[in-house]
């Protein structure tokens, strides 16, 4: 019951990505605590896949952060307006992240909902941050926040809600189920990859 260590993320980034679920996202804003369980996850590895931004050792400005080693956040930008928050694995050098792709609301609905909802058709707590784009507008992450440090104050992942000073949610019957990953048709055989992580209710 503490927050990740830096230690955590050093792992294997597939690994990593389906440990990461079930796990809490916080983000500190002033005296404001936002909070998110993970529930699906995607991981990219630079070395052996095409889907990735730092395939082959490609650096660039923009990917620089995924080179810096793991516990380190990499936020880019999409379509020139959405935000996607990845959290750095591996060892320094080796560009591999997990894509934080939806998380349920545990803590700060208000202040996510003034920073990322709409305001003529708000979203239900379930659909408030089931997309990447959705979780940085929610929780107020741009790329000014590229290359934070995941184990610092401001931005980082706990294993529980009491870590943060919060109650336990109720416990849920549910299961992993993984599949390929969304929007990367274009990564001939990386596209297949089954490295997409999901937490759904378990039947019954």
């Amino acid at each position: 019951m503490a927050r990740l260590s830096r230690e955590f993320y050093l792992g294997d980034t597939v690994d990593i990505a389906r440990r990461l679920l079930g796990t809490y996202l916080v983000r500190q804003l002033g005296k404001t605590v936002l909070v998110g369980r993970i529930t699906e996850t995607e991981a990219y590895i630079g070395r052996c896949d095409k889907a990735c931004h730092a395939y082959g050792y490609h650096k660039t400005p923009r990917n620089a952060p995924m080179f810096l080693g793991p516990g380190h956040a990499y936020i880019y930008l999409i379509y020139g307006m959405h935000h996607c928050l990845n959290l750095v694995t591996e060892p320094e050098g080796e560009p591999a992240a997990v894509l934080i792709r939806a998380l349920e609301p545990i803590a700060g609905e208000e202040t996510i909902r003034r920073y990322g909802d709409k305001p003529m058709t708000p979203y239900r707590t379930a659909h408030l941050l089931d997309g990447p784009g959705k979780i940085c507008r929610g929780l107020g992450l741009t790329t000014a926040e590229n290359g934070m440090d995941l184990t610092g104050q401001t931005l980082f992942v706990c294993t529980a809600p009491a870590d943060v000073g919060l109650a336990d949610p109720p416990p849920q019957r549910e299961i992993i189920v993984s599949g390929p990953r969304i929007g990367v048709d274009y990564a001939e055989e990386a596209r297949d990859f089954p490295w997409r992580f999901q937490l759904k209710k378990e039947d019954g």
